[in-house]
């Protein structure tokens, strides 16, 4: 991942309310467009000093780049797969929907990211949900999510 070409992405995403250049440098920036995984360094690159991460399911915060590095380098077992399945937003606030696999089972993911005017990530806030069988009452009105288009 090369860090000037993500943030270039990124500031593009910006100035154009452009989610496909937002897409394909949060592709970059997880390792998903040329299947080198994660890295705390390099993701460190476009964080901003004030960085903030929130995590409101299990009630955390991690405030400042350093201690975010320092997180996803213990971290014991990294993901073994991601997908991003949707980015929306505009200018500098951006959802992205995704899913995650730790070898249990896949979780999906919604991260909210702010940009600063640098285009460097000043907050993300994290919410994640175990992949849970649907109840049985509810399957005249349904259908399987697996169906259904990314």
């Amino acid at each position: 991942m090369h860090a000037a070409e993500v943030r270039g992405l990124f500031r593009k995403a910006i100035a154009e309310n452009d989610a496909a250049a937002m897409r394909a440098g949060l592709e970059q920036m997880l390792g998903l467009a040329e299947g080198d995984g994660l890295s705390p360094a390099g993701e460190y690159e476009l964080r901003s000093a004030e960085f903030v991460m929130e995590m409101p399911q299990s009630g955390e915060r991690i405030r400042g780049r350093d201690a975010m590095r320092a997180m996803q380098e213990a971290f014991p077992t990294p993901p073994q797969s991601m997908k991003i399945r949707r980015v929306v937003g505009a200018h500098r606030f951006w959802v992205v929907e995704g899913e995650l696999d730790y070898g249990q089972g896949p979780w999906t993911a919604v991260v909210l990211f702010e940009l600063d005017a640098d285009a460097s990530i000043t907050r993300e806030t994290r919410y994640y949900a175990e992949k849970s069988e649907p109840p049985e009452w509810r399957s005249a009105w349904v259908e399987p999510l697996e169906s259904l288009p990314d």
